[in-house]
Formats: structure tokens, sequence, C-alpha cells
């Protein structure tokens, strides 16, 4: 099929102008595609303080860092090859110029012009060369671009480089990139070899050349955490660190910081040449757990001391394997708690450091800041996590109870915000058990009696103030909603009906000008168990709504152990005490005693006087996170809290006869231990009361029957 012509107007058409540019117009007018963008941007890391580390967003100018870091990079390939121990950076007081030196070997001086003025000029070419031990070189540069395009993009870059091997200087001066260049003549030297580089950053090109010094001053501290034993000078001030990557770590949180392992992996390989290789992959990764932050995951990651801003395989790697790790191992506990362990339960509050260096690191662009997939690193990474994660996971075992703990509230979150939907539902329904108070403007005034049994809301009928005062009875003793779900909580009846009496919705706070009650008393008997019926009806209000104590809603009312009947009016004691300083008042007749065992066998003068009472027993928090542990100790499924609780209680008692002072932990463990052996004590005492019983019994039972064998004998 023929192409169809297009008719176009006019005999000559304008064609596009084809124009051929040199490296230096192309570099400094497409400095993007070198050093990355050129603007000043956003950039979430962290800055170094005095003696910590604060994660913050900065203003970061890609190109500008990027065109120094190459310097600044070409010592870390020289410290790699085992030439420079020591890096001095110095930044002008107003930010302009730059000077780097390293104590390296240099290189051959008429190679000068061609490695700072041309692309594609260096000695990291051959990715499959190998050391004197046969291992491949690990490097940062492996184009040949980027101490080019720094001198390209400058106004002045001055070059003094000393021979080692000829002993011999020469300085060059590139002016305007590298349009002028002037060079002095060599001249031998004395001292220390190697390179150092002044820098001053074309304004044409970067716009504002001032140099951010923070942000350099973090860079040689990087550097310096990744470089064990090199050392970094930068302003005449000295940073050297030698356990590396893990001192950053501790920096972070000396408390917090763990290794979780630092080594190296060997692989083989061989050339097209058939020539053989080694490969060398250190891996180091720290973490620190911060238990109280609910932030994301944070990565400080390295390739080669190049940070990763972007992450790349390293980050996702290690990530994926430690999370499956962990879930591997909480597997079984996730599934007795009847909860699904995700990600985020894991990784919050989590800083991970990482430190890769390998020969041939691959990055998605030139700015270096995301790795791409390498399958050397990919085994190395496995076994490395292979080798460190049991131990770690051993370590932690506190952090992993954690884990489940996150789990579990979040869950619970889960349950409560769906709850607080349901909630909405049935407090629209109305309570038929609910003896409610007639008031209608002003509900503040209202008092709601949560009485046990329905003979006590009988009697609270009958005694009440109809306009303030309303009831509930409960059937029995309330859930203990420690131990039960949330869905059972709200499928409880008593509790429904108590919510939406005193409008309260599980998942939400308390609104104190939306209560329908403004108090809530509890009436329960005067013995054992309405004092389980108190505990347990707190802790209800105490698991969702702990505010409704911290403005003194929840009260409890004691109903009167003893009604006595007298001469003139009749009084109520409360206790055994108060009932023997009555019998000592000489002004009153005491004509009867009468002992009630429960609510129902008050009589209604006693309703009356427990309900016109003004204010009863307040339950207050003096500390909310001491209540939670209490609560939890005293209704949780850890039956060993409680009997550590009681145990505590007996050896304060026996401690509290000796001595009014305070009780040590050994005298506490004494008194226990006493304790505790005297109960032994008499259990095997009795044993052997029962025992000898038993054998005696046993004996006359023999004697009886040998006595009535030898009569029917005889007879």
């Amino acid at each position: 099929m023929a192409i169809k012509e297009v008719k176009r107007k006019g005999k000559k058409v304008k064609e596009a102008q084809i124009e051929a540019k040199d490296q230096r117009w192309h570099c400094r007018n497409r400095v993007t595609l070198v050093f990355g963008s050129n603007d000043v941007e956003d950039l979430e890391t962290y800055v170094y303080t005095d003696d910590s580390l604060e994660f913050k967003t900065v203003n970061f100018h890609q190109a500008k860092s990027k065109a120094i870091e190459e310097i600044l990079d070409n010592c870390i390939d020289e410290f790699y090859r085992g030439h420079v121990t020591e890096v001095r950076t110095t930044l002008s007081d107003d930010g302009l110029s730059v000077a780097v030196q390293d104590n390296g070997i240099g290189f051959p001086l008429a190679k000068v012009p061609m490695v700072y003025s041309e692309f594609r000029t260096g000695s990291k070419f051959k990715d499959l060369e190998v050391d004197s031990k046969g291992y491949l070189h690990r490097t940062l540069g492996q184009n040949g671009l980027g101490a080019a395009a720094t001198c390209l993009t400058s106004d002045e870059f001055n070059v003094t480089v000393k021979h080692y091997n000829t002993k011999k200087e020469q300085t060059f001066k590139f002016i305007d990139g590298a349009l002028k260049i002037v060079k002095t003549r060599p001249k031998p030297f004395k001292g220390a070899s190697g390179v150092k580089i002044e820098i001053k950053l074309a304004k044409e090109v970067y716009k504002n050349v001032k140099i951010d010094k923070d942000l350099l001053e973090k860079r040689i501290i990087d550097l310096a955490y990744n470089n064990p034993g090199l050392k970094f000078i930068f302003n005449d001030k000295l940073y050297h660190f030698k356990k590396g990557l893990f001192e950053l770590a501790q920096r972070i949180d000396n408390v917090n910081a763990q290794l979780i392992g630092d080594d190296h992996f060997t692989f083989e390989g061989m050339t097209a040449k058939k020539k053989k290789f080694k490969s060398l992959i250190d891996i180091n990764v720290s973490v620190v757990l911060d238990k109280k932050s609910e932030q994301r995951e944070k990565f400080i990651s390295f390739v080669n001391s190049t940070p990763t801003f972007d992450g790349g395989y390293h980050h996702d790697r290690i990530k994926r394997l430690f999370i499956n790790l962990l879930k591997e191992k909480l597997e079984r506990e996730a599934k007795k708690a009847k909860i699904t362990v995700v990600d985020n339960d894991i990784l919050s509050g989590m800083t991970f450091i990482i430190g890769v260096i390998m020969p041939n690191p691959r990055f998605e662009s030139q700015t270096k800041r995301k790795l791409v997939r390498d399958s050397d690193l990919d085994k190395s990474i496995e076994k490395f996590m292979d080798k460190y994660m049991s131990k770690f996971l051993r370590n932690n075992k506190d952090y992993l109870e954690h884990v489940i703990e996150r789990a579990k509230s979040r869950v619970r979150f889960a349950e409560l915000k769906d709850a607080s939907k349901k909630g909405k539902k049935q407090k629209k329904q109305r309570v038929e058990k609910l003896l409610d108070a007639n008031e209608r403007k002003d509900r503040s005034l209202c008092t709601l009696f949560i009485c046990e049994g329905d003979s006590a809301i009988g009697g609270l009928r009958s005694a009440r103030n109809k306009l303030y005062q309303g009831g509930i009875a409960l059937r029995g003793k309330p859930m203990n909603v420690t131990q039960a779900s949330i869905n059972d909580v709200l499928n409880n009846q008593e509790f429904s009906d108590i919510m939406a009496s005193v409008n309260l919705i599980i998942g939400q706070p308390a609104d104190m000008d939306a209560l329908r009650y403004s108090k809530i008393v509890f009436l329960a008997d005067s013995d054992v168990d309405g004092g389980h019926i108190n505990t347990l009806l707190t802790n209800f209000f105490f698991t969702y709504w702990p505010e409704l104590f911290e403005n003194g809603c929840i009260q409890i009312a004691k109903a009167p152990l003893f009604e006595i009947i007298t001469n003139k009016e009749p009084l109520y004691a409360e206790s055994e005490i108060e009932l023997a300083n009555i019998k000592q008042k000489k002004n009153i007749v005491i004509k009867e005693i009468q002992r009630n065992k429960g609510l129902g066998e008050m009589s209604p003068e006693a309703f009356k006087y427990v309900l016109a009472r003004g204010e009863y027993t307040k339950i207050t928090v003096d500390h909310l996170d001491a209540a939670k542990y209490m609560l939890h100790t005293c209704f949780g499924k850890d039956t060993q809290l409680r009997k550590d609780l009681l145990l505590d209680e007996e050896a304060s008692k026996l401690s509290g006869a000796k001595s009014s002072g305070s009780v040590t932990k050994k005298t506490a463990t004494r008194a226990v231990k006493k304790v505790v052996k005297k109960k032994i004590t008499k259990k095997k005492a009795a044993k052997k009361i029962t025992k000898k019983k038993v054998v005696k019994k046993a004996t006359k039972k023999k004697i009886t029957k040998k006595v009535t064998k030898k009569k029917s004998i005889r007879r």
C-alpha cells in the first residue's frame, strides 16, 4: 500500500535546524541529566545535632550537592583501594568556595586535563578488574562523568596533584567551565602525596552558588560513619568512627539501638575470557526500636557510602525478610490471640540503618538515589538475615510481646469503631428494665442506681425521689470485660441497657453534657459478692470511659448492715465498729437490732436513708497507668499476676507486724517464703493425720471382723 502524499502550500518548507553542541555546553545547559534536579526541593531526611540527629524536611538542591559529592566520592574510591587515610574539606566563610584534599597517591600529571574536562575518562570502566587478592574493585564512580561535570559547571576549578610515583606536583586552573586552562610547571614536593581540588560553582548554571554548610557537613559525617577508620576533617573539626553505622544507630537512641549483624559474603565468578574473580559484599544492619512511637518506619541506607534517598532493592529485601521472619515467629501466638499481625504492627516506630558495600552497584541514574537488583546481593541478604535474625528474635522477646499487644490494640480499635456504630443504634432502643428519673430539663441533677437483683430495685422504687433518681437492676454478677470481646460486651443485655440508659457508646468518649445521668451509683449487698459486683462494674466503666472517674461520676453507696430501732429515730450502722459505737451512747435506748444480709432485707426507711444522701463514695484515679495495670492484674487472663499480688499482700502483713518502717525486697521475699513453708507444712501435717486416721479405722475394722469370725465359730 503506497504512502499518501501530503499537499503543502508554497514551494519551500522551513526545516528544523540541526546543531552540534560540545560537552561543556551540554553539561552546563542540561545539568539535570548528570546531577539531577537544579531546583530547590523538599527532602525528607535527617540532620545531625550536637549529640543526636533529627528527622525533618530540608531544602535540598540536588544538582549543587551532587557536584561537591562527586569530588568526595573520588576520595572514597581511593580509600577502598587502600591509598587514603584522611580527607580534609574546607568551606569558606561566605560559603561560595570549597576545597577537598586527600592523602592518596594521586595520578599521572599528564592525565589531569583529560580527567577533569572530558567525559568518559576515568580508571573504573573495567567492571571485572580485580585487586592483588583476586577480588573485584568496589567503587562509587563507574561512568567517568562526575568530576568532569563538576569542573565544566564551575567558574573556577583548581586542581593540585602530588603524584606519589614520580614525586612531582602540578597545579591546573580550569576557568569558566574549562574554557581556559592555566597550569604551573611540574616540580618536586615533600610530604604527603594526594589530590587537592578547590571549587567555585558557576552562577550561570546553579543561580545560587552558596553551599549549604549543614548539608555538606551532614554528608561528611555520613561518610565517616560508613568508612570506620577513615579520618574526615571539616573546617578543622575531626570526624572519626570505629564501629561504623552502629554508632549512627546509637546516636539516634543509645538505649534502644541494636546491631542485627555486620558480615561479608564472597561469591566466585568467571569472565568471558575464563578468568576467575571473587566478589566481596559487606552488609551492616542496625535497628532502633522505639516502642512508644506509632510513626511509620524510617530508613537510613547507603550503598558504597552513597545515601540511597529513594531506597531500592536492599531496602525492600531486608524489610520484607524482617517482616516475614517476625510473622513466622509470632504465628502461633497470633492464632492463640485470634488476631492477624500486619506489617505496620512490626514496623511502627522502627528505624533501620543499612550499609552495603559491593562491586559494580547499579543505580537507576547518575544521581545514585535508588539501587537496582543484583543477584549476588540478593543471595547475600538472604544469608545475612537467616544467620542473624534468630539471635535478634531471641534477644527481643519483650519487643515480640509488644508487637502482639500492638496488633491487639489495632483490632480493638477497629472493634471500637464498629461498636460505636452499633452503640448509636442501641441507644435509641427503649430500656424496659429502666426505672427512669422524671426530670426532663436538667438531666445533670439525675442519679442512676445500679442495683443487685430485682428485690433491691423493688425497695428503690418505693423509696426513691422519682424526679431525680432512677434505677436499673442486675441479674447476678456482670461480665468481666477484660477477658471478653467488644462484641460480647455489646451483646450483653445488661451492659447495653446501662449504656442506653446513661447515653454511653463504646468507642466514643463520654460527652459529659449529653449524659442522661451525671452520677452512676453502685448499690450492692455489703458482702463479698457485692464487693465483686462493684469491682466488675468499675472495670466496665473504666475500660471504656475513664473520663467518668475524672469527673467524679462513678460512686458507691454502702447499704447499712445493721438497723437499730431506738426510743427515738432509727439508726443505721455499716459495720460492727459503728454498731459498737452506737451501743455506747447513753442518751438512747436500743429496742431492737436487725442485721441485713442483703438489700432485699432492708426496710423502706433504710432505703430512704441510703437514697437521701447527696454524695456517696467517689471512685477516683490518681495514676491512670497504675489503675490500668491493677485492673489487668485483677481481671486479666494471667493468673500469675494475681498470685504475685496476693503473696505481696501476705508478705507486707507479716513485715508490718514486725516494724512500721518500709519493706525491703529481702524481708518481703523471706516473709513470702515463710508463708509458703507454713502452708506446705500444714498440708503435710494434715495429710499425715488423715493417713493415721485411715490406718486406725482400717485396724479397727480388721479387729472387729476377727472378733465376729471367732464368735460365729464358737456358736
